[in-house]
C-alpha cells in the first residue's frame, strides 16, 4: 500500500509553539504509512536545524519576510505540479491561502487547523471552513467556539491536544538554587499581554525582593516590551532574551512559568514547563484550564488583572514546599496525559479518516 504524502504548510520556521508542534508531529508519524514534508511560505529558519535533525524534508517556497503574491504564486504552482495526498495548513496565513489554493489546485484532502482562541475569526472560519475536509483544534474550548460561533459542524472538528517530549523536558536533579526566577516564554505580541505581566511583576517584586523576571522571546512588540521593562522600578531584575531552540536551561532555573495571555489555544510552553516540573501561573483563557489544575499544578487568574497575577506569583514562590508539590504534580500530569506519541497516533487516525471521507464534504 502506497504511503500517504502529507505536506505540513507553515508560514515560517521561526521559534514558536506551532512550528515546534509541526516538527514533533512530522517526526513521529509512522514512516511506513506517511511521507511527510514541511513547506514554508516566508523567511525564518530558526527551527531548520531541528527539522533536518529529525530527517524531515523542508521546502522553502519563499525567502521574503512576509507572505506576498510571489510566495502564494509559488505555492499554487507547487500544489498544481506536485499535489500531496493531504495538505495540512498551520497558523493563520497558511490556513487561509492553503485552503483556497489547495482546493483550486485540486488537492484531494485539506485538513485545517485552529490552534489559538483568536484563530477562528482571523482565519475567516465562517467562510472558509467548508474548504477543509476536516478541522483539527488543540483545545475543547476552541471546538466549542468553532461550533457555536462559526457554525462548523461538530463532526467536522476533532480535538487533539498538544503533546510534550517528557524525556527531553524533565525536572533538574534538584530544585533551582539562587534567586527565584519568574520565567515567561512567549512571542512578544499584544495577545501575550506583556504589559499586564510587567505590571504584575512590579507588584510582586516588592514582596519577593530576590525574584527575577526572565522574558524569553521575539516578536513585533519587542521594542515596546523592552521600553516598558526599563521603566520598571525593578528594571535591574528583569532580563530579556531572544527565543531559543533549547529552552531546558531556562526551565531548569525557573521557580514558576508565567503566561499573561489574553487569548490562547493549548500553549506548548505550559506543557514543557509542566514536564520540567515547573508550576505555572497563567490566565484562564482558551485551553489553558485544560492543562493547569488550579491549586494543584499552578494557579489560574483572569486575564488583564495584574493584581491577581501578582498574588499567584507570590503564592507559588512564597511557599517552597507547596511549589515543590505543584511541580511534582505538573510533571506527573504531563507524563500521564500529554505524551507526543499519543498526539501523533491521534493525528494518524484523523488523517486516515480524512482520506476515507474524501469527496463526501
Amino acid at each position: 500500500m502506497a504511503r500517504i504524502r502529507i505536506v505540513l504548510l507553515l508560514q515560517d520556521l521561526f521559534f514558536g509553539g506551532t512550528q515546534r508542534h509541526a516538527l514533533e508531529l512530522g517526526a513521529r508519524l509512522d514512516p511506513s504509512r506517511f511521507q511527510v514534508e514541511v513547506w514554508t511560505l516566508a523567511a525564518g529558519e530558526d527551527f531548520l536545524p531541528l527539522a533536518r535533525h529529525y530527517g524531515l524534508s523542508v521546502r522553502l517556497l519563499s525567502r521574503s519576510r512576509t507572505v506576498g503574491p510571489g510566495a502564494l504564486f509559488t505555492l499554487w504552482r507547487a500544489l498544481r505540479a506536485d499535489p500531496p495526498d493531504i495538505l495540512v495548513p498551520l497558523t493563520v496565513v497558511p490556513n487561509i491561502w492553503g485552503r483556497v489554493l489547495g482546493r483550486l489546485a485540486g488537492v484531494g484532502t485539506v485538513v485545517g487547523n485552529c490552534r489559538g482562541a483568536a484563530d477562528p475569526a482571523r482565519q475567516h472560519e465562517w467562510l472558509l471552513w467548508p474548504l477543509a475536509g476536516h478541522v483539527l483544534c488543540n483545545a475543547s474550548a476552541i471546538k466549542a467556539r468553532l461550533s457555536r460561533t462559526f457554525r462548523v459542524p461538530a463532526d467536522r472538528i476533532t480535538v487533539i491536544r498538544n503533546g510534550v517530549n517528557t524525556e527531553h523536558y524533565a525536572p533538574p536533579p534538584v530544585l533551582p538554587d539562587g534567586e527565584p526566577v519568574i520565567l515567561c516564554v512567549a512571542r512578544m505580541d499584544p495577545v501575550k499581554d506583556h504589559a499586564t505581566l510587567l505590571a504584575a511583576f512590579d507588584l510582586a517584586a516588592a514582596a519577593l525582593p530576590e525574584a527575577r523576571l526572565w522574558l524569553v522571546g521575539d516578536g513585533p512588540i519587542r521594542n515596546e516590551v523592552t521600553a516598558r521593562a526599563r521603566q520598571s522600578p525593578f528594571a535591574d531584575r528583569i532580563t530579556i532574551t531572544p527565543g531559543d531552540a533549547d529552552l531546558r536551561p531556562y526551565y531548569a532555573r525557573a521557580g514558576v512559568l508565567v503566561l499573561a495571555s489574553r487569548h490562547e489555544g493549548l500553549p506548548n510552553v505550559v506543557l514543557e514547563a509542566m514536564a520540567s516540573g515547573v508550576p505555572v501561573a497563567a490566565t484562564a483563557v482558551g485551553g489553558v484550564p485544560e492543562l493547569v489544575v488550579d491549586g494543584v499544578t499552578g494557579r489560574l487568574v483572569p486575564p488583564g488583572q495584574a493584581d491577581a497575577l501578582a498574588k499567584a506569583l507570590c503564592d507559588i514562590l512564597g511557599d517552597a514546599q507547596g511549589r515543590a508539590a505543584m511541580g511534582e504534580a505538573a510533571r506527573r500530569r504531563a507524563v500521564e496525559e500529554f505524551s507526543l506519541e499519543a498526539m501523533a497516533r491521534r493525528h494518524e487516525e484523523a488523517f486516515l479518516r480524512a482520506v476515507e471521507n474524501r469527496g463526501r464534504d
